[in-house]
């Protein structure tokens, strides 16, 4: 498409870094408009009407929202890099990847918010630690660098923005234990 794509973002949300991420890496032209969360502009609502981010608006005004919806639209309107695959099963599996690890994104917060709260975080932790057991097998079993392979794909664009704030989340030693997904963190800290 002609023109500038613009993106409503929040810098620190994982979600929108999804939708960046892959701006970035299909190497689009952007324009990014940080939206405060806790106090929303009414405009912003008319944009999308759940309030949350990221939003895209193409040139010609159309409006997608959903950071995985929006990173497979931006993956088909602007095919000259894709990073789904192009096979269906191999897309599909992607996308069960995704399904599976949608489970995992609510520990993330509800570990630190439990420990704010000064309450046991024992089991949460546990069960974190399950989960990312589950998707060092994945890696461990595909002997790829990457979940889609030997390169990025979309896959890892759309998981990676939690992986790197598992430091700031005090999530760190969750990790023990899964070394193809430590492998993996530090091959994605190297992505420009």
């Amino acid at each position: 498409p002609k023109g500038q794509i613009r993106i409503y973002s929040m810098r620190f949300c994982p979600y929108a870094q999804r939708t960046r991420l892959v701006l970035s890496a299909k190497g689009i032209e952007s324009e990014t408009i940080n939206i405060n969360l806790k106090e929303k502009p009414e405009w912003y609502l008319e944009k999308n009407p759940l309030g949350l981010v990221p939003t895209l608006e193409t040139p010609s005004g159309q409006l997608v929202y959903e950071s995985a919806i929006t990173c497979e639209y931006l993956d088909e309107v602007y095919p000259e890099k894709k990073l789904f695959p192009s096979d269906p099963f191999a897309k599909a599996q992607q996308k069960m990847l995704l399904e599976d690890y949608s489970k995992v994104v609510p520990l993330f917060y509800k570990i630190p918010m439990t420990r704010i709260k000064g309450e046991d975080v024992s089991a949460l932790e546990a069960e974190l630690r399950e989960k990312l057991s589950k998707l060092n097998k994945v890696l461990a079993n595909k002997k790829y660098k990457f979940f889609g392979g030997d390169a990025l794909t979309m896959i890892d664009y759309l998981i990676w923005p939690w992986f790197e704030r598992v430091d700031a989340w005090q999530l760190k030693h969750c990790l023990d234990g899964t070394p193809e997904l430590n492998n993996w963190i530090l091959r994605m800290r190297e992505d420009p």
